[in-house]
Order: C-alpha cells, then structure tokens, then sequence
C-alpha cells in the first residue's frame, strides 16, 4: 500500500469522524466517487489510522467494576461491553486492555513490564499503537517453547518489545519441563535466573487466566492432555495462570502438573498491578479463583463475565 494511499485514506478519516462530512461530501473535497471515499473510511479503520473512542460512560459497566473492586479490593478494574451475539469476541477487552498497557508505556522513567501468554494478550499488543519506548525492559513470565524446541505460538513479550520500540527478555525454556530435576537445572541458568529477577521486580504484570477443562488453552496449545485436565479438575483445579494450576479458592497446587511449570513464581500480588485478562462462561470459576485468591490484583473483562463472577 502506497504512503499516498495511507494520506488520502487518513484524510477520509477524519473528515468522517472528526469533522462530521457525509461520504458525499469527503468524495467532492477529495475529487473521488462516493464508492472510493467509502473504501477510504473504511481503510483508515482498518490500518488503525482512526481511533474511536466512546466517551459515554456505559453505567452498567461502571458499576460491575466499582462492585468488583470493593468486593475483591482491586486496584484496577476494566469491564467493557458484552456482545451477545459474539460471547467471545476480545476486541473490546483488547482495547481496554491495551490502553492500560500504554498508561505504563508511556511512564518517562524505567519500568519493567512483564507478561504472561495467550491470545488475550496477543489481542491487547496488536491493539497498541506504534511507540519508541527504549527506557522500558519487556519480560516474559514463562518459557517460549514447546518441549521439541518450536515457538509457541502466543508469547506476546517478543511482539509487544518490537512494537514498542523497548528492551525484551524471553524466558529461554520450555514452558514445561520433563521433571523437576530437569527444572532445577533449567532455572539455575544464568539467563533465566536474570529473567526471573527481572519478573520479581515487575513494576506491571498483565497475564491471561485459562480455565481447566477439555477445550482449556493448555489442552488446545498441547501442553496438557485431556486426561490431565480431567484429573486435574478432579483435584480441584479451576484455573491456570501462566501454566501454574489453582483451585476455586487460588490456591496454586502442589506437585504434579505444577511440579514440571518452568514459569516465573506464581504468588499473590503485592502492590505492583498484577492484571489479569479474561472473558467467557467457561473462565468465570477460574476469574473468580484467582480474584479470591489475591493471584491477580486487577482485573480486565466483560459485563457478562464480571455479572457472573459476582453472581458467585
């Protein structure tokens, strides 16, 4: 696409949503047909040269996160729109997710940022915008490899550094190990006791949370089989954060599955924003879990999802 295709698209754009015009009007001052300005709208949404941003408060949704703060003693709190017709769509969590990001991005002094995996987070990077932030360090929570040594497909750190413009750390491990005597070694590394200070030292932390079941991320990206779901919900579990399975009240497990996770420690949050991301019946016992259990001190979803949680 030609950087003159960029301009006259950009120019279509905000003569629509900034000044008002009628597609008529943006194809008489830009001399094209009405068919052309249309298409022209239409790119400057698609290559994300508008932003829309909707300045009306919707109160249900500020209600459910003032609810879910008192009653979790949150620090942040996003709840955005639920499309019925679309329960899972992340484009709205991704959003808000992405602009708390930038809120930390756009920080002048040194912070570290650490995150977790998954296509929620995915979703939340590819919402950024272009920035040049070099005084920032991006740190991955868990391993980027499956146990044959291919990426996986939804570590985010990578993707959100060279967007950013910022410093990353890729945790330099399988995401499981194949015993704990193998973890012992693998943590002992140099580089990966590195990235595990700089996790500890996070100044914000943003993780997916999946829960526990046939159709959980961790069966469907293949680091856990169905049957160890379904001993592990047998145990108890209800959720995952970066691989790390807890219960109902966000407990993290002991031994086990959790014996082989190669990922950064999961413990309650302290002060520093731990947030969490999520949306989906099928989370709500996991969201909930991880709320009870102080593993995340923030919470990113959607009206449907937090009325449910609350519903608990």
């Amino acid at each position: 696409m030609t950087e003159a295709r960029l301009d006259d698209a950009a120019r279509a754009g905000w003569l629509y949503y900034v000044a008002g015009n009628t597609q008529d009007e943006i194809a008489r001052k830009l001399g094209v047909s009405r068919q052309s300005a249309q298409r022209l709208v239409a790119m400057a949404v698609s290559e994300r040269l508008i932003k829309v941003r909707l300045d009306h408060p919707i109160a249900r949704c500020m209600e459910l996160a003032q609810r879910l703060t008192d009653r979790f003693g949150l620090i942040r709190c996003e709840v955005v729109p639920s499309d019925p017709d679309a329960p899972g769509l992340l484009t709205g969590l991704a959003i808000a997710g992405a602009a708390e990001m930038e809120r930390h991005l756009k920080a002048a002094e040194p912070r570290i940022l650490a995150l977790g995996t998954g296509r929620a987070l995915r979703a939340c990077t590819e919402q950024l915008p272009r920035m040049a932030c070099p005084q920032h360090r991006i740190v991955s929570r868990l391993g980027n490899m499956m146990e044959d040594g291919e990426a996986t497909p939804y570590n985010v750190a990578v993707r959100m550094a060279e967007r950013v413009g910022a410093r990353h750390y890729p945790m330099p491990l399988p995401v499981l190990a194949r015993s704990a005597s193998e973890l012992s070694v693998l943590h002992a590394q140099t580089a990966v006791r590195n990235t595990l200070d700089l996790c500890a030292r996070a100044d914000a932390t943003f993780v997916g949370i999946g829960q526990i079941d046939a159709e959980a991320p961790l069966v469907i990206d293949g680091f856990m089989t169905r049957a160890e779901a379904a001993a592990l919900a047998g145990q108890g579990a209800v959720g995952e954060i970066t691989s790390w399975v807890f219960d109902a009240e966000g407990r993290v497990l002991a031994g086990g599955y959790n014996a082989r996770v190669a990922s950064a420690p999961l413990d309650r949050a302290g002060e520093a924003p731990v947030i969490g991301l999520g949306l989906g019946a099928a989370k709500v016992p996991a969201i909930r879990g991880a709320l009870i259990g102080g593993l995340v001190n923030g919470i990113v979803t959607d009206e449907a999802t937090a009325e449910s949680v609350l519903a608990g």
